[in-house]
Parts: C-alpha cells; structure tokens; sequence
C-alpha cells in the first residue's frame, strides 16, 4: 500500500470519527471514552472470520461480532435472499390475523428445529424484546388462569437477557441493573437448586410466574450450569406450578454443537428466547417460541386480543434472511463444525494452560468457550486488577477482536468464532492467545 493511499485512508477515518463523536451515541460504551478517544475501529467488510476496518486492516472476529455472526461474514446468499424479499414485500404488518409468506414458512421451520412440543413463534426484533414479550406472556397466561399474583420473574445471578426494561430487570449482572429504571417483581439466585428451592419457599409459589435460565450463560461469564442442573429445575418447575423459560438468545442455532443448548440436558421448556443465531446476525429478528400445551391454554382462556405486539414482529425481509441462513447452516453441516472446531479450542485452551502458570476453569461447550486467569489457581485467587483486559488488549494488537469478561469480580477470555472456522484458524487464534499471555507476562502483569 503507497503511503499516499495509507494517508488517504487515514483522513477518511479521521473525517468519520469526529462525525462518530458528535452524532453517534454507541450502545455499552462509556460516553466521556467517546468524545475523548473517538470509536476504535470502523469495519467496512467482513469474510468468514474476518473483519477488514476502514484502514485495510484485517482482524480475526473470535466473538462472531456480539455471539451472533453464526455462519461468518460476506454471505452473499443472505444479502441477496434480503433484496429478492424486499423486491417482492419490503413490509407488512401482522397484526389482526394479517400474514406473509415468509413469516408463516419461518414459523414452521423454527417449529421443527425446536425441541419437544415447542411449535409456535411470537417474532421480535432480537433477544430482549423477545425475553420482554416472555415475561408479558406467562404474566398474561397467570392472569387467564385466575391467578394474576403469580408475576414474580426468577432468574440466575450471571445471567444477561437483554437491556429492555424487563430484561434489564431479569439479569442477574448488577452492572446492567444499576442503569435506570427497573420493573418490579424480578428475583436471583445463585446456581444452585438449594438456592432456586429457598426462594420458592421464601416468596412462595403462588406468587411465581416463571423461571429463566440460558442453557449456558454467556455474557456472565460462559458458565455451564452444574451437572443435573437443568433436569431438577424442570421437575421443580413443574412440582410448583412454575414455567420454565429458557434463553436461547446466544446458544441457539447451533452455536453449543446442538441446535438448541438445553438439549444437551434432556429437558424442554415451557417458553423458548431466540435471536442472534436465527439470521447470523444479517438481520434483526427474534422470537419467543411457546408450547403447545401453553398455545392450546392460552386460545381457550382469551376472549380479547392478545394485546402486545411490535411493528416488525415477522418482518418479511428479515424472515426470509433466516429461512436462508438456517438452510446454509444445515446444508454446509456447520452444527458438526461447531462440535469439531470446539474440540480443537478445548485442545488449544489446555496446551496453553500448559505453558501459561494461572490459567484455569476451562469450560464451555460447541464454539462457547472461555477460561480464567488466576494469580494463584490452587486457591482460586485473582489479580487485584484484573489481566484479562490487557490480554484483550495485546490480541488487538495482533489483529484479533477478543472477549474479556470481568463481571462479579471473573477475569475470564472468552471464544466464540462463527460456525466456519477451521482447524487452521483455531490454531492461529489459540497462537495469538500465546502471545498476548506471553507479552502481559512479560509486561509484569502475570506471576513468572
């Protein structure tokens, strides 16, 4: 590249970031860190597991972006279902019983993806308007039933749902929580049975609406739930008259190996949250996906209108740009990549424990993977300042967009590649993660 191109380049980001600064208000960002510092990279394009920023530099994407971008960058089979559909419908309400193609032949397709007797789909425009509407729905279900004091939301401390005002109020991340304002009626627990039975007995199940849980937490940490977890939470659920709502926002579509993260623990929710993985993040869409048992109660109880909706609640485009991404998912085999490739990264996760004293609590499953530093791994002691945001750091110096995650005092690197990835590319990541570790070491940030 001529150093006059690489100047040319320059100014245009220059000329965007102060654009950025005045205009763009950015999501999870500290506003004082904006206006200082300006944004960090601005992406023009993307291929496979790669993003390309306005520069010209090329960065590994080891998070698909927000846990999203399931089937890599540059698809154009997606952009080019999106235009056939915006060609033919760009938008049209479905609301009053009015519907479209692509809407009616999704539903059917998440149906038959779905575990059990899960067949019927409220579309939203992504995770926490789809946690939102669960939450609304199993109140709205209580309230037919003649018990309208069951409204209490529980759900586990880690947890993240999502940022709408419900969902902001069933994460169990106090980080998110401290924002205002919250919505009344939610309660956390640890991730323990003993602990999900004592606040049963504690506010009572009659007053208990549901319980929420992600198969494995993901913005929390990556934290699978205990062995046999999930089995005595359902025979609980279902002892106490409780409704089970599972989180599939992040695990979904094939991200844990499985197509849906609870199949790993043999169990099926009452209520289902989906998102990011439907459309690979191409499109905005999400979804509750209920019962057939609750569809069934839910038709014979309701005399009125099911009143919530959103305006894009199954919108065309956005339907269609799924129906196509689930086809390339099934079609190119990449839920066996998932299995294979998070294999690898276990593999790469321990050699690097070999060479790296500290790091420990290697866990995850599929491409959902993360592990711990510790100053002292035997009895479990952190840094007092936490090492994983200086290895996130080194990693972009070395062209890798990483994870660390530092909630509720964790000092956790965490991966989630799309489903493309190769065995090649593992290794390349699990190579930068040696030397990031090797440079903060050096740097005087990791005991010797």
């Amino acid at each position: 590249m001529s150093v006059q191109s690489t100047e040319s380049l320059q100014k245009m980001y220059e000329s965007l970031a102060e654009k950025d600064k005045r205009h763009f208000m950015h999501p999870t960002t500290s506003l004082k860190q904006q206006q200082q510092q300006g944004p960090g990279l601005i992406f023009t394009e993307g291929k496979g597991i790669y993003l390309k920023d306005i520069r010209g530099e090329e960065y590994i994407d080891s998070l698909s972006s927000l846990w999203n971008v399931n089937i890599g960058h540059g698809r154009k089979e997606l952009g080019e279902a999106a235009m056939a559909q915006m060609q033919k419908l760009a938008f049209s309400s479905t609301f009053a019983t009015n519907s479209h193609e692509p809407v009616i032949e999704l539903a059917e397709k998440v149906a038959q993806m779905a575990p059990g007797d899960l067949t019927m789909t409220f579309f939203t425009s992504g995770g926490s308007e789809a946690n939102d509407t669960a939450f609304k729905t199993v109140r709205y279900y209580w309230q037919l039933k003649g018990q309208p004091e069951k409204k209490k939301i529980i759900s586990r401390k880690k947890s993240y749902h999502g940022v709408a005002v419900g969902a902001t109020s069933a994460t169990g991340l106090p980080a998110f929580r401290s924002f205002p304002s919250l919505a009344p009626d939610f309660y956390y627990v640890d991730s323990t049975i003993e602990s999900l039975k004592e606040m049963i007995e504690r506010e009572g199940a009659e007053t208990i609406a549901a319980f929420i849980s992600e198969p494995v937490q993901g913005s929390g940490g990556v934290n699978p739930p205990p062995e046999n977890y999930f089995q005595q939470v359902r025979d609980i659920c279902d002892e106490h008259n409780i409704l089970f709502i599972a989180d599939e926002v992040i695990t979904g579509f094939g991200r844990t190996g499985k197509t849906f993260g609870m199949e790993h623990f043999g169990v099926t929710p009452d209520v289902m949250c989906m998102a990011k993985g439907i459309t690979s993040g191409y499109a905005p869409l999400g979804g509750m996906v209920i019962s057939e048992k609750l569809r069934d109660e839910l038709i014979d109880l309701s005399d009125g209108a099911y009143m919530h909706g959103y305006t894009y609640s199954g919108h065309p485009m956005c339907c269609a740009v799924a129906l196509k991404n689930l086809e390339i998912i099934e079609q190119e085999g990449l839920v066996e990549n998932v299995r294979r490739m998070g294999e690898e990264i276990e593999k790469g996760f321990h050699w690097l424990q070999e060479r790296h004293e500290g790091i420990g609590n290697i866990r995850g499953i599929g491409l959902l993977r993360a592990f711990e530093i510790f100053e002292d791994k035997e009895s479990k002691k952190r840094y007092e300042d936490p090492v994983s945001p200086k290895v996130a750091e080194e990693a972009m110096k070395r062209n890798m967009v990483g994870r660390s995650i530092i909630y509720e005092g964790q000092d956790t690197i965490a991966l989630a590649p799309p489903f493309c990835i190769t065995k090649e590319e593992v290794e390349k990541v699990i190579t930068i993660l040696d030397e990031c570790l090797t440079a903060v070491k050096r740097n005087g940030n990791l005991s010797s």
